[in-house]
């Protein structure tokens, strides 16, 4: 039986030539159909095929007649071949092997022949036990929410110049592979559980956790425990009635919202996604102002005066370049130092308060319940649990997405637990004083605490274009539809400007809303949260999925409560907070 790795190959060299051949013709004598591989003639597939003119008929047609034959081996096996062989899951064979003039050097067989082995036998996940330094992780932003974000730089260029020239007659100068649109290819499921899990993990530890210990104070103790318990279960159902969508209907989170209610309803998902993720960006600008000022007040001993709104413009000057970047996998290495800062701001967090409240006890001024700001607690933990843009491709990417609904169950159970304690902890080691920025509370003489400090802002700020990227191409997607800069200045620099002016808007809702950054956290998850999360899958479900009455009224009883939630929080947010 013939390699199936070697049938794999002529059929792509097949199809590279079929590309490049004149329509209308087929290796055939007089227009009569031929046989090539293993089907028969009187297979379905070829009585209904139409081969038209035999390619003799063209100029030099005997000599280019191998062409012709080699096409028609592609057509075959398309149409009527009885096996499925997959392609090697990495995608990057050809990138690693060796190329004809270094095979032909003293040895180059063996060298080609021995990678090739290690290639059959070193799977991906074998190779990648967790996503590679943050940039698998990446791209999954750039399939946020399911939706095809990606604008790599090699993305071809459709503009007004080139659909002209395709109403033109060919030339000689003319390429000879037509347009299209992109040339990344489609993300495979290509991830284990264990990847997945630290992907999870990744996905939903993020600068969120900080501005709960602040919201503790708000809600009480007690309080915002169970607070953070309910909304964890209310998310974690959220994502199965989402999850359960998807099985049936595929796609993106969009993409399910057009086959169940139509296109108003994709438009009105990618907006509230869009607004989320701009709502991310300006609470992590004023986290990163606030927290800088307290830092250079510490390390400068009150020397060194920069206002919130100076340190706002200062970010939009870092932030604003790093907006052009077109793959998001670029921002690896910045996303990875993110990563690694959070973790050690985390870390001593539990090392400082723990070590506190062994000696000192927990603070006199802690309350189980504080009913004048609880509404606030209610919106930052809705803030610290969305994730759903990152469930539907993270899931997409298992080799085993059976597995993936247990698995989501236990990293929330985990999430749970630390977000829980951090909030606890801090509360209960600083009571009525604790801060916004949880790292003032911590003794503001030590070096270590200032350079936690200082890390920490830089891991908020250079996680802002990451936070940005999604809405920006979901908002281009719209404006610029599939025209893209790579061989036009004109219509690069426009992208340019825009995402300037993004960065420039996100830039002015900081400045009004930094004086009141944790009302504005809450705000952010009451308004454009609870939608994304609580509504629109219990919305889906009772459309799409729902055939019983219980599923039917469980599915109502979710979206009521939802619509009540973000109504009741969002009016109390914003009438005790920016009106009093």
């Amino acid at each position: 039986m013939a390699d199936p790795r070697v049938l794999d190959q002529s059929e792509r060299e097949a199809q590279v030539v079929s590309e490049h051949l004149p329509s209308g013709y087929s290796a055939a004598f007089d227009g009569q159909p031929v046989n090539y591989g293993s089907t028969s003639a009187t297979s379905p597939a070829q009585s209904e095929y139409a081969p038209g003119e035999s390619s003799l008929k063209l100029q030099g047609g005997d000599i280019h007649r191998d062409l012709f034959k080699t096409a028609e081996r592609a057509r075959v096996h398309k149409r009527a071949a009885t096996f499925h062989h997959p392609q090697d899951a990495t995608g990057d064979n050809d990138a690693e092997s060796l190329t004809v003039s270094e095979q032909l050097a003293p040895g180059g067989f063996r060298r080609a022949f021995i990678q090739q082995k290690q290639r059959q036998h070193q799977s991906w996940a074998e190779r990648m036990p967790v996503t590679r330094n943050f940039v698998e992780f990446l791209e999954l932003y750039g399939s946020f929410a399911g939706e095809d974000l990606a604008d790599s730089e090699d993305e071809a260029v459709v503009s007004e110049e080139e659909g002209e020239r395709e109403e033109e007659p060919p030339q000689e100068t003319r390429p000879l592979l037509g347009r299209r649109k992109t040339s990344r290819p489609p993300r495979g499921a290509k991830a284990n559980t264990k990847q997945t899990f630290f992907t999870l993990l990744k996905a939903f530890i993020g600068t969120g956790i900080m501005f709960l210990p602040k919201a503790f104070n708000n809600g009480g103790i007690l309080f915002s425990s169970i607070t953070m318990l309910v909304v964890s279960a209310v998310t974690m159902l959220a994502f199965h009635l989402l999850l359960a969508c998807k099985a049936r209907y595929g796609g993106g989170y969009g993409e399910i919202g057009q086959a169940i209610a139509g296109n108003k309803m994709r438009g009105l998902i990618l907006g509230s996604i869009t607004l989320s993720q701009l709502g991310f960006v300006c609470a992590g600008i004023v986290f990163v102002a606030e927290n800088v000022t307290s830092f250079l007040q510490a390390v400068g001993h009150g020397s060194i005066h920069l206002s919130t709104t100076n340190l706002i413009l200062i970010q939009l000057l870092i932030l604003i370049p790093l907006t052009f970047i077109r793959n998001i996998a670029k921002l690896g290495p910045v996303a990875l130092i993110a990563d690694a800062c959070i973790l050690l701001g985390v870390t001593y967090i539990y090392y400082y308060d723990i070590a506190y409240l062994a000696s000192e006890g927990i603070h006199k001024s802690v309350v189980l319940f504080n009913p004048a700001k609880y509404t606030l607690t209610i919106g930052a933990a809705i803030f610290t649990f969305e994730g759903i843009g990152l469930i539907l491709p993270i899931q997409s990417s298992m080799t085993k997405p059976e597995r993936f609904e247990w698995l989501l169950g236990t990293v929330m159970i985990i999430i749970t637990i630390l977000f829980t304690a951090v909030g606890i902890l801090c509360y209960a080691t600083f009571g009525e004083n604790t801060q916004i920025e949880i790292i003032n509370n911590y003794p503001q003489d030590s070096k270590f605490v200032n350079a936690v400090q200082f890390l920490y802002s830089l891991a908020v700020l250079v996680g802002a274009p990451v936070q940005l990227f999604p809405a920006i191409r979901i908002i281009e997607g719209k404006i610029f539809g599939t025209h893209s800069g790579k061989r036009s200045t004109r219509t690069k620099w426009i992208k340019n400007a825009f995402r300037t002016s993004m960065a420039a808007l996100c830039g002015a809702i900081s400045i009004l809303g930094a004086s009141n950054l944790d009302r504005f956290v809450a705000l952010i998850g009451s308004f454009a949260c609870i939608p994304l999360v609580y509504i629109y899958p219990a919305y889906l479900h009772y459309k799409g999925i729902a055939t019983s009455w219980p599923a039917k009224a469980g599915d109502i009883l979710f979206m009521v409560l939802g619509i009540v939630a973000m109504v009741y929080t969002t009016i109390i947010t914003i009438v005790n907070s920016f009106m009093s």
